[in-house]
Parts: structure tokens; sequence; C-alpha cells
């Protein structure tokens, strides 16, 4: 899913294409997409853009009159400029939004069609889908402690809980985790005041770096290589590859879709977390630390 990084990015190349110019057509290929009624979508066509927001993982196109078009790419969307009245790809298209200089084109590459437009009016409108959560970015360290202390929640659910916290996923949740070198199943309400500002810097340097890395990729071009899985990035998708800092295999926990990464000597002091479908077919024989893990494969 695009996170903070990703749509600061996006949200950026929008404001040199549309920004001031006219919608002159909206073309939807999949209806199931736009998700209200009102305001009807076609109400924004032959009007100006006239501003951008985020709000939290999604996109916001201001209209007059105080009507924003507002997508959630969730898991699988995209968003692409291409040439006037390009058209949109058969099987994945969503929609086409058309300029005089060029389509932005809205596409999910998934079959569960998880991917969104809403129609609202006002600042109301934009806080119904608002979750709430702060902007760590912005946030000094007061607020970012408020934040974490309003419930008793593992690490990873924190960061990635958007009523807290606003624009972090399953990816970067990992990145920062690692980079403060804390156990993404440590509890918020036991944290140290140290451990705590360590998490801080983290969020903040971890975001900053990615979106200054993508702003330098993309340079004056549309980004089109947006995902979840980066060469560069320390431990998220590098289950079993080596930690950069320490050399470690890097882990993992599968819940559901997600996993989460981590490095066991970095952040869980040498102990591996136990994967529960793993730790329910290995029972006793799951190994309680790296070391115990190593030399069980050294011996196969």
């Amino acid at each position: 899913m695009p996170e903070l990084p990703d749509i600061t990015i996006y949200l950026e190349a929008l404001e040199r294409r549309i920004v001031g110019r006219t919608l002159e057509n909206i073309r939807i290929a999949s209806p199931f997409v736009v998700r209200t009624y009102d305001p009807p979508i076609g109400s924004v066509k032959g009007k100006p853009v006239e501003r951008l927001a985020r709000i939290g993982k999604r996109i916001a196109l201001g209209f007059p009159d105080d009507v924003w078009l507002v997508i959630h790419l969730m898991i699988a969307g995209r968003l692409h400029w291409k040439e006037p009245g390009a058209k949109l790809a058969r099987g994945y298209g969503l929609a086409a939004f058309d300029f005089a200089d060029g389509t932005l084109t809205f596409t999910e590459a998934s079959p569960k069609k998880r991917a969104s437009i809403h129609m609202v009016r006002g600042e109301a409108g934009l806080r119904a889908l608002d979750a709430g959560g702060i902007d760590a970015m912005a946030s000094d360290m007061l607020a970012f402690r408020a934040a974490l202390s309003r419930e008793n929640h593992t690490l990873k659910r924190a960061l990635t809980d958007p009523r807290l916290l606003s624009g972090i996923g399953n990816a970067y949740s990992d990145e920062i985790l690692h980079r403060a070198r804390l156990s993404p199943i440590a509890m918020t309400a036991k944290l140290t005041d140290e451990e705590l500002a360590r998490l801080h810097a983290a969020t903040k340097t971890v975001l900053a770096e990615w979106t200054d890395r993508f702003r330098t990729q993309a340079g004056d071009k549309f980004p089109e290589k947006v995902t979840a899985f980066r060469p560069e990035m320390a431990v998220h998708g590098k289950y079993k590859q080596p930690c950069p800092v320490c050399g470690t295999p890097v882990q993992r926990i599968v819940h559901a879709d997600n996993e989460t990464n981590y490095c066991p000597r970095c952040q869980t002091g040498g102990r591996l977390l136990a994967d529960r479908s793993l730790s329910r077919l290995l029972k006793s024989d799951w190994p309680k630390t790296i070391d115990e893990l190593e030399q069980t494969r050294a011996g196969r």
C-alpha cells in the first residue's frame, strides 16, 4: 500500500500537472470504484482543480464550492500520468481524469477491488474520511507521546493505526522499528523515555529519508515505480536476507495478508518472535533464539 512518502511524491507530481487546470472529462471504467453519490462525480467536470490535500493515505482533489474528489489507493491502486485521452488499461483500469495537457489514470492490479473514490463537501466531509491520526513528520515529542499512549498496543500495531499516526503502513513501520532498535511486539505502555525518543526520531528520519529518496528518483517525471518493496530497505520484504547493520538473517511474523520483518539481534536481543502458524506446527521444537535457529540449520 502506498504510504506517506509515496503519497507525498504523488501530490507533488500532481501539483505541477493539474492544480489550476480544468478537469475536462471523467471516464469511469469500473462503477464500483465510486463509493458515494452526493455530490455526483460528474459535478466537477469542467471545473478547475484548486488545491490538493493528503488525508491519511488518501489523495484529495479540491474543486470550487468546496467539493472534494478523494482517491484511496488501498494496496494495489496506482496513479499514472499519460498523454491526453489515453485509454484505460483493460482489466485493471478504474478511472481516467482528462486534462488538456494529459490524462491521470487510476488503476488497481488486484481482483479484490479495494481502491475507491469518494465525493465529499467541505471540511466536514474530509474529516469523515480522516481516521484522526497525527502527522508524525510534523509532530513534536509531546504530541507523539500522547498519540502512542492513548491505548496500549504493540509498537507495530500502534505505528500502523491510522487513529494514532497518519500515513504509516506495514512497510515503513518495519523500517522505523529497525532504525529505532525496538521489537515490533514491545508494548507502548512499557516504553522508557529513551526508547520513546528513539522511536520518535526514527519515525521522522525514516519517513523524511524515503520521501527525499523518492523525490530524487522521480525528478520531474510522474512517479511510476510505487511499491512497498525496495532493494534499499533494511528489513521490510527481506526475510532471510542479512540485516545491513549486523548481518543476521531477517526474520518475520506472518499474520493474514501482512507480515512483520525484523532483525532479532538489532531489535529483540536475539530472541525469535513466534510465527503463529510455524510455532503451532513445531510446538516445543520452535527455536527461541536466533542462535538456536542457526544451530538447527547448520545441523541439517
